[in-house]
């Protein structure tokens, strides 16, 4: 069977064996761009403890904001499905639209026209120039997963990762069950 590869609009789990690293340990990443010089994505499953309205009191409205990934982290960026309400957004994949006119959003958001479901924000992201990303999946940090994209905007961040290894098969449900902190075995 042979290896998917980084594609825009695919999904970057990390391989059980991150456990050393805060930001991607059991991380699942949107990949948002992928190009020859680099790739660009969010993280889905690592809520923050923060809301929209705590970053931007002007903005009524407590939808959860979602660690992106190390990578400028005092930025905000999001991923949405409302690309006809939103002017200059990109689309990523099937239906999924990356940035757009903050000030429509903000609008929008302050007159509670969006559903939780059809927007995720996210503090910094994840990037990777030229040959870094090739060099992670060489190392076995990563291994890459079609997007049924109905996971980018549910609930379900902490079972994400998880359902991911079972869908792999193999040893990688033997990692299922595994504690978060290994230290506690």
């Amino acid at each position: 069977m042979s290896k998917l590869q980084p594609k825009k609009g695919r999904l970057l789990v990390a391989e059980p064996s991150i456990l050393n690293d805060n930001s991607f340990n059991r991380a699942i990443v949107l990949l948002t761009e992928h190009t020859a010089t680099n790739s660009v994505g969010f993280i889905l499953n690592k809520p923050l403890e923060y809301s929209i309205n705590d970053l931007l009191p002007e903005i009524d409205c407590s939808f959860n904001i979602y660690q992106g990934g190390p990578v400028e982290q005092d930025n905000l960026y999001f991923v949405h499905r409302i690309p006809q309400l939103l002017d200059n957004s990109v689309e990523v994949a099937n239906g999924v639209f990356w940035g757009g006119d903050f000030k429509q959003l903000k609008d929008l958001l302050n007159k509670g026209a969006l559903k939780q479901s059809e927007i995720r924000f996210f503090l910094g992201y994840s990037g990777w120039d030229k040959d870094q990303l090739t060099d992670e999946l060489k190392e076995n940090s990563w291994f890459v997963a079609e997007n049924d994209f109905d996971n980018i905007f549910s609930k379900e961040e902490e079972s994400l990762w998880r359902n991911k290894l079972l869908q792999k098969g193999g040893d990688y449900k033997l990692w299922v069950n595994a504690p978060d902190d290994f230290n506690l075995n």
